[in-house]
């Protein structure tokens, strides 16, 4: 029996729910590049590897990898966010396109946009390289108009936090949604918690709670600190992904939990991009949240047995 069939979902309704649902992903974008290839020798320079590049890729990262998963699952996505006026943002709109997911950046001139280089031999990273600056204030204020402009048209607001300063006016933006009557699912980032207070749902790992929560040493405790961490932030939901332990659902009714559905374990890099992704897309759809959760915890599964940042696609979750 696959996941729909244990779900009792329909195949062909539920891709005709997630073809009509429309998300909104506001956030930090960025540029992943990959340079592939191999290593034979360590330099005569200094006692480092030399990798002769072979292959390079482009992929859509940060927020826009969230966007990415959702038009993969068969969704329609538009993806909000501040870019630099440059080759790397003229990439990432290409590639954006390319996915059919609608692009709604703002350029300012005096950043440039996010960039990851990781240079890959042999299936293992050998490093990467971060290329970032934080966009300006007018040119933030410019994206909040915007982003009240477009919330309408849209079922479920996405705020991917990657801390690169997209999210600057956060709180505001949780406001505008829920006064528009859109849920609001959010990717935290850092140990401040108060500004994403009236969220639906946030999605924080294992380790992003426990800076913010503390340490537990058992399950009693864990549902304790996030029971009191959802009250006090007054969301209707919170997610914790536990990488190998699996994901904890907390809501006002109590905790629900769902073992991990990976099988091989190879990448880890955009989990949690799918698990939000997947999420805000299936509550788009009109799914309940646990249906949605156990579809976020599969896509994930699916993911984490790729190399970079990847996505799940439709055809892929309904076969899990």
């Amino acid at each position: 029996m696959n996941l729909l069939q244990q779900l009792g979902l329909d195949r062909s309704k539920l891709a005709a729910d997630l073809a009509g649902a429309r998300v909104l992903v506001v956030g930090d974008v960025m540029l992943d590049r990959y340079w592939f290839g191999d290593v034979s020798r360590i330099s005569p320079e200094a006692p480092v590897p030399v990798a002769r590049i072979g292959r390079m890729e482009e992929r859509a990262g940060g927020a826009a990898n969230v966007a990415r998963n959702i038009a993969s699952l068969g969704g329609k996505s538009s993806i909000l966010s501040v870019v630099g006026d440059d080759e790397a943002a003229t990439a990432l709109e290409r590639l954006m396109k390319d996915d059919g997911i609608t692009t709604l950046f703002k350029r300012d001139a005096a950043i440039s946009t996010t960039i990851k280089l990781r240079v890959v031999a042999r299936q293992q990273q050998l490093i990467r390289l971060d290329f970032e600056d934080a966009p300006s204030r007018e040119i933030l204020a410019d994206k909040l108009e915007q982003y009240q402009s477009v919330l309408a048209s849209h079922d479920v607001v996405i705020l991917s936090d990657y801390g690169k300063g997209g999210l600057t006016h956060v709180a505001r933006m949780i406001e505008l949604a829920r006064a528009a009557g859109k849920p609001v699912l959010i990717d935290p980032k850092g140990d401040d918690y108060a500004k994403y207070a009236g969220a639906t749902l946030l999605t924080p790992n294992r380790s992003e709670f426990k800076e913010v929560a503390g340490s537990w040493q058992n399950e009693e405790q864990l549902i304790a600190k996030a029971q009191a961490l959802r009250s006090q932030l007054q969301l209707d939901a919170l997610l914790v992904t536990r990488s190998e332990e699996g994901m904890t659902l907390f809501r006002a009714d109590g905790a629900l939990h769902q073992p991990t559905f990976a099988r091989e374990v190879f990448d880890v890099s955009g989990a949690g991009d799918t698990v939000i992704g997947t999420l805000g897309l299936a509550m788009a759809a009109g799914l309940p949240l646990p249906t949605a959760m156990s579809l976020a915890n599969a896509a994930a599964g699916i993911v984490v047995g790729k190399l970079g940042t990847a996505v799940c696609t439709q055809q892929e979750l309904f076969a899990s």
